[in-house]
């Protein structure tokens, strides 16, 4: 590897620590945080001790009725969503009629880490991309101590356009400190990120510079949407396909349709780079950097947009690869809810009022939502089997009342979204599955509580997800990619795959 490839050692990759420190997870709990905690359950404490019986019945009340306001929340993004999608697209006339001449640069970051084996197959795929090279610079991030990919990378001849771009060996070692070397040094309009597994559709770079076109002057971001190929691996991978059908294709749509700030995606958003750099480019340390990203963009100004075109990913078919990854999304949401709520009265004059109830709601509440689902789902199943009267007077009629319709319509929302993502994604023979879903959700709770201790000991701790466990040379291309199995859908599915030009790909892994 040439010197040429080696970014110089004074790139800004930490630039939002020095510059904009309050809203950097470098020091994920502040003493002021920690003090309000320890106070909280000091009084909890005292109340428990002082009247047990009331207080435990007040904090049982304030859940449910925290339930209830946020299945009901959810359920209105994704009606929202239905009614009213707000999604950015270019027609196939619009593309065709593009002046290529007229495009604007792009910047494809595509950070890599231990990945040697797949990097053929990844600039096959990059090569594919259907935008006029000379307006391309795709930089593939290496590692300094990844020797096995810059060797695999040195070992092949690769276009002009695609050059590997060594990182200096530095902590936090993150996909989001790699992403700013890669950031603080393109000169592109435009940029995007994509990862190693990744298979977005030709055309997405050609519709997202349309959309920019389109879109106001305060659109720094445009969200492509993400789906998993291989969908019927397992009872696993359907899940979560099921998970993300919801959340790409009907929730993050209600979220922009109400304005509500976006928790990006970990791949394919396309930014304007100068309000990128504007903000600091990326936390490095916080690790899930994208759900960050989003929130500070909304907090300056800056609005997210959809955009009407799918990359294909390979969902996380081994179960304890799954809760590895799985448990740094819950401690990154954790950061970034602490990060963001250090000054909540500055948040809500930033965010709004309606921005910073979407926010409490879209991530506050899952945090609380993971810690106390397993409580609930316990003791439903210890009153089933008891009749215990301790359990019974924990719900005087009023809180009996919001409990039972969380334990019967709140889950029953859940469920309907999970069916009606695999209904809008077309993948019928999926939805027999999501009648499962409970099962799933325990699963989520306990990789949220490793992160919840993680966090106090290893906030900033990377863990890579593993790819590479479907084999997509030796699968059929039906099941890698095909919606549906009615054979009324198999020939749009047999176009789609034509226009997307990846038959022959085989499997990837995972940037980080």
């Amino acid at each position: 590897m040439t010197d040429a490839n080696r970014q110089p050692s004074d790139v800004p990759v930490l630039r939002i620590l020095h510059e904009r420190p309050d809203e950097c997870a470098c020091r994920t709990i502040t003493r002021g945080q920690a003090i309000g905690a320890i106070a909280l359950v000091a009084l909890l404490v005292a109340l428990l001790i002082w009247r047990p019986l009331p207080t435990l019945i007040a904090v049982n009340g304030l859940f449910i009725a925290f339930y209830v306001v946020h299945s009901v929340y959810k359920f209105y993004l994704v009606a929202l969503s239905l009614e009213r999608p707000m999604l950015m697209d270019a027609t196939p006339d619009e593309i065709a009629a593009i002046d290529e001449a007229t495009l604007p640069t792009y910047t494809l970051l595509i950070p890599l880490y231990r990945e040697a084996a797949v990097l053929g197959r990844l600039v096959e795929g990059l090569r594919r991309m259907d935008y006029p090279v000379a307006k391309l610079d795709v930089m593939l991030l290496l590692e300094e101590d990844d020797q096995q990919t810059i060797e695999a990378a040195q070992a092949m001849e690769l276009p002009p356009h695609i050059r590997p771009v060594i990182v200096p060996d530095s902590q936090p070692k993150t996909k989001p400190k790699a992403c700013n070397y890669g950031l603080f040094t393109c000169e592109s309009e435009l940029l995007v990120i994509y990862d190693a597994e990744d298979r977005p559709e030709p055309d997405q770079l050609k519709k997202a510079a349309i959309a920019f076109g389109k879109a106001p002057d305060n659109v720094a971001c445009i969200q492509a949407k993400l789906n998993y190929y291989n969908q019927r691996q397992n009872l696993l991978t359907r899940w979560f396909t099921a998970e993300y059908s919801v959340w790409f294709d009907l929730f993050l749509p209600g979220l922009t349709a109400s304005g509500a700030p976006i928790p990006l995606g970990g791949t394919s958003n396309h930014f304007r780079v100068e309000p990128l750099k504007e903000l600091g480019g990326w936390d490095p340390f916080n690790v899930t950097e994208d759900c960050d990203l989003g929130v500070r963009l909304h907090k300056h100004g800056w609005r997210t947009s959809m955009l009407a075109s799918t990359t294909w990913e390979e969902a996380n078919g081994a179960f304890w690869s799954w809760f590895r990854q799985r448990s740094r999304w819950v401690k990154g949401y954790l950061q970034t809810w602490l990060v963001h709520t250090r000054k909540p009265l500055q948040l809500l004059r930033e965010l709004g009022p309606a921005g910073w109830f979407s926010f409490q709601m879209t991530i506050g509440g899952s945090l609380l939502c993971f810690l106390i689902n397993p409580l609930y789902w316990a003791m439903t199943l210890a009153w089933l089997f008891t009749h215990s009267a301790a359990i019974s007077a924990l719900f005087p009629p009023g809180v009996y009342l919001l409990g039972s319709f969380c334990l019967f319509l709140a889950n029953f929302v859940f469920v309907y979204m999970s069916v009606a993502g695999c209904m809008a994604r077309g993948y019928y023979d999926l939805v027999k599955y999501c009648l499962l879903t409970p099962l799933y959700w325990l699963m989520m709770s306990v990789g949220a509580y490793k992160a919840y201790g993680q966090i106090l000991v290893r906030p900033h701790y990377w863990e890579k997800t593993d790819h590479g466990i479907f084999d997509l040379d030796g699968a059929e291309v039906g099941q890698a990619f095909q919606p549906v199995n009615e054979d009324e859908e198999r020939s749009a599915t047999a176009d789609r795959l034509e226009s997307l030009s990846y038959e022959d790909n085989g499997n990837d892994g995972d940037a980080r």
